[in-house]
């Protein structure tokens, strides 16, 4: 029986997801599928999919819709219903993760619990110097001393995230605080985030839909969010910033005074198949 099933975050960049399944390649903990939930990339790249899809070597679901602007909440929703475990991790489609990744987030895992981890953001230099060769043998993991170095130098930020700590104590000093939930490094138990009904699909601009809202909501149902930094480790490749626009942050207010943790706008207000 399937563990986990992670659902990555998509849209056009197959560059990119190219580096990220190198990276789940060489998971330790190998019990888990793939979902790609896909915002309405190209037909060129659906096809580039399909050919990934029998050379990696566990399993991968693709879950499509077309481009109708940014709908990422509305295709996450999508590849909840098409998972097929109860564990579920989220990660966005330009994050590689450390080779213990996924079994940090199941090791971590219990009912009423979210787990959130962070990543490390590569600079452009660094990010030009990764291929799926050197991701698969390690490269990432054992080039910590040349991202302080590129940090020291104003490029990549939030090295110290890399740092993989195994020590129980200081992994929880290091996790004592709470921290806010973040949509690209997080999982949680299906039937908790099935009990809020998933993620509200009212937000079609980047910002707050997929973190911020969704902790607030598990907030108001007993869910609790736990940290994972510097456990549950990925490595963010460059891209320049979307913008965070207020309309996002007006919902996310209304939504906080309605005080309602069930949204009527996540995954069963539509029939999608």
């Amino acid at each position: 029986m399937l563990k986990a099933s992670v659902i990555i975050s998509f849209y056009n960049r197959i560059d990119y997801l190219r580096l990220v399944l190198a990276g789940f390649e060489r998971q330790t903990f190998r019990n888990f599928e793939i979902i790609i939930a896909d915002d309405g990339s190209t037909e060129e790249v659906v096809t580039e999919i399909e050919k990934l899809s029998r050379q990696i070597s566990f399993s991968l679901i693709h879950v499509w819709h077309e481009d109708k602007g940014f709908r990422k909440n509305k295709i996450l929703n999508r590849a909840v219903l098409a998972s097929n475990s109860e564990y579920l991790i989220f990660i966005d489609g330009d994050c590689v993760p450390h080779r213990e990744f996924v079994k940090e987030h199941i090791s971590f895992s219990s009912p009423k619990k979210c787990l959130t981890g962070r990543r490390v953001n590569l600079s452009e230099k660094f990010t030009g110097k990764l291929n799926e060769e050197n991701i698969k043998k390690g490269y990432l993991e054992n080039s910590l001393y040349q991202m302080i170095i590129d940090g020291l130098f104003g490029k990549s930020d939030y090295v110290e995230r890399g740092f993989y700590v195994k020590n129980n104590y200081l992994r929880k000093y290091l996790n004592k605080k709470k921290r806010g939930l973040l949509g690209c490094n997080f999982s949680i138990y299906k039937n908790d985030l099935l009990n809020v009904n998933g993620f509200d699909e009212r937000y079609e601009l980047p910002s707050v839909g997929e973190d911020s809202d969704v902790q607030f909501r598990l907030g108001l149902n007993g869910v609790d969010v736990a940290s994972i930094s510097n456990i549950a480790i990925q490595y963010h490749l460059y891209h320049k910033l979307l913008a965070r626009p207020q309309i996002n942050l007006d919902l996310f207010d209304e939504i906080k005074k309605s005080a309602r943790a069930y949204t009527p706008f996540g995954i069963k207000q539509v029939k999608y198949f």
